[in-house]
């Protein structure tokens, strides 16, 4: 049974931080500093940093400041007429902890960012580390640059020895030197995260799940969100730490409940990182609260004219517009409640084809599938004999934080908000109450269906882990995006019309315009930073398969990049997701012919 959560309404952390830029200009902008030469590296905006060294001019001070947070891309965007680079050579350091390749991830997206086929990469084994960069400008100019890229080595939440981005300082003499000091300097960015991560370490939790309702760590600093050229990437510390933040505390509460390292059972509460830009000094504040329910319903997109039509939808819609939608069709409804108190709404068409199951928003900030799942279902509710259970959002709770959390950062993917109230994956919740778990259930008992279609998403952009070895640990195959793609699962001894259905879809979804084009576009630039693509790719579309026990005999789970995109981008999102939702249902009515009567367990189909 679930228990009641820690006490709520408690801070556990009020924290004022030195901004380590202002802190280095009073420092060397003393006297006895004049005629130095420094070069430091932050977690700060190419404007602060020109700014402060504009400060350091001025007391005689020669000082250049570096972003510490992806150096390489920085680098170029800082120093580099990028229109005028007509061949790059990029030699990167293997790291020692972590993925060998990790300096070439950290690269992205610097292919796009040049153009096509100026980037060549390739690793070296130089002690110095850092990057080694040789330029060849249209006017036949040919430069060479070191950048440096400063790392520290230590251990994660986890135990394991990670390499992470730092801070660091060298100041010498004369221009290159670093006889007076060079030495990692651990920021104001990483004493936010380490502060934050103590406080809620070293806090006396109770031993049973839920520990809290919401645990909110606000922090506000001088970070920065800064568009790569028109690659539609942003380099943001901002939502780096967000992100830093919540799967590390995940990590700390999976071991603390003495489950395993990415335990999606887990239900320590709600983890709501909410980190902001602060023109003033740094500062981490963490509270336990109670659910903020109602503040989370307010309208965080509010609209002057809701469009008529699913289909024109630039961005995720209201509660409100979802329930509307569902309630305006004939069906019979069926229901579950949120740990928050929401409804989860279902609803089940009985027909004469064979009945499938389609559902969105298990990971609310993957919010193109709800609105596929509401097209895919405006289509088959008006055929005759159509015969489907439907859920189009699943988690209301994480929805509800989603909006919240893109009502100030909207590009954001905000994982914070992927899991429900009580911090776990609905799908793996196995013991009472079920809450939102029980609409699945009843969704997949009414209609009976063998085939469940679930729509998802990931990130459309790169997600890092920038203080806990930059690359996201469990989630390394997702940290850039690599076009649409899919994920078969099935039960022992039905792999056979998975696999069918899964052909089938494939080759129906090369008639949806632009899609091949979209997933050839990602997918090489995903290739130029993180190798060969590791899956089978058929008909242009990238596929997992495993077997499972979850749920229905077959499921076939839609992954599109949409965390978090708007407009144009929105809408190919949803219409390539219903497209996928109706080609499954259609290719499903000819496999389920050929499967045996009467079909419930997983040993009358053969491999």
């Amino acid at each position: 049974m679930t228990q009641p959560p820690a006490a709520t309404g408690s801070r556990l952390l009020d924290l004022p931080l030195e901004r380590t830029l202002h802190a280095w200009v009073q420092r060397f902008g003393e006297p006895r500093w004049r005629g130095c030469h420094l070069e430091g590296w932050v977690f700060e905006s190419q404007a602060a940093r020109l700014a402060a060294a504009q400060q350091l001019a001025a007391a005689g001070v020669h000082a250049r400041f570096h972003s510490a947070y992806k150096p390489l891309v920085q680098h170029f965007m800082d120093h580099v007429d990028c229109t005028q680079v007509v061949q790059a050579r990029v030699r990167y350091p293997l790291a020692a902890h972590g993925p060998a390749q990790r300096f070439r991830l950290e690269a992205y997206p610097l292919a796009a960012l040049l153009g096509g086929g100026i980037l060549h990469m390739e690793p070296h084994d130089d002690a110095s580390g850092g990057y080694h960069v040789e330029l060849e400008l249209r006017d036949g100019t040919r430069t060479v640059q070191h950048v440096h890229a400063p790392n520290r080595v230590h251990t994660d939440m986890t135990g394991a020895t990670v390499l992470s981005p730092t801070g660091w300082l060298r100041v010498g003499t004369q221009e290159g030197a670093a006889d007076l000091i060079d030495t990692a300097v651990c920021t104001d960015y990483e004493q936010a995260f380490a502060a934050a991560v103590q406080a809620v370490r070293s806090h006396a939790w109770p031993d049973h799940e839920p520990y809290f309702d919401r645990l909110l760590l606000r922090v506000d600093l001088p970070g920065y969100e800064q568009p790569v050229g028109a690659t539609g990437e942003t380099i943001s510390t901002l939502e780096a730490l967000h992100e830093d933040l919540y799967f590390t505390l995940l990590e700390f509460f999976q071991q603390h409940s003495g489950r395993p390292v990415g335990d999606r059972r887990l239900q320590p509460g709600q983890i709501v990182p909410d980190v902001r830009v602060g023109d003033g000094a740094p500062h981490v504040q963490v509270d336990l609260l109670p659910f903020a329910a109602c503040a989370d319903d307010l309208p965080a997109h509010p609209m002057a004219h809701a469009p008529d039509s699913l289909a024109t939808l630039a961005e995720s819609p209201a509660p409100d517009r979802i329930t509307q939608t569902l309630h305006a069709w004939p069906a019979q409804r069926f229901s579950a409640r949120s740990r928050q108190g929401r409804t989860v709404w279902g609803q089940y068409h009985a027909g004469t084809q064979a009945p499938v199951f389609i559902s969105a928003g298990q990971h609310a900030n993957e919010t193109s599938g709800i609105v596929g799942a509401l097209r895919a279902a405006e289509v088959l509710q008006a055929q005759p004999g159509a015969h489907f259970a439907l859920i189009a959002l699943e988690n209301p709770d994480g929805y509800a934080l989603h909006r919240a959390l893109s009502a100030r950062h909207p590009g954001h993917m905000h994982h914070a908000a992927r899991y429900t109230a009580l911090g776990d994956d609905v799908e793996y919740r196995n013991h009472a109450p079920l809450y939102e778990r029980e609409a699945r259930q009843s969704a997949l008992a009414l209609s009976g269906a063998q085939l469940h279609v679930n729509l998802h998403g990931y990130p459309a952009h790169e997600w890092t882990r920038p203080l806990s070895g930059y690359v996201p640990r469990g989630f390394e195959q997702w940290m850039l995006p690599k076009g649409f793609f899919l994920i078969l699962r099935y039960h022992a001894g039905w792999q056979q019309p998975a696999r069918a259905l899964l052909e089938a879809v494939c080759a129906r979804l090369r008639q949806v315009p632009g899609l091949a084009d979209f997933n050839a576009r990602q997918r090489a630039l995903y290739e130029h930073h993180a190798g060969p693509l590791p899956f089978e790719v058929l008909d242009g579309i990238a596929c997992m398969q495993s077997q499972t026990s979850h749920d229905a005999p077959v499921t076939l789970i839609t992954e599109f990049p949409d965390e978090t995109v708007h407009g144009d981008a929105f809408r190919f999102a949803h219409t390539v997701q219903m497209h996928t939702a109706l080609a499954a249902v259609q290719a499903w009515q000819d496999i389920a012919t050929h499967l045996p009567s009467p079909v419930g367990t997983s040993s009358q189909i053969g491999l």
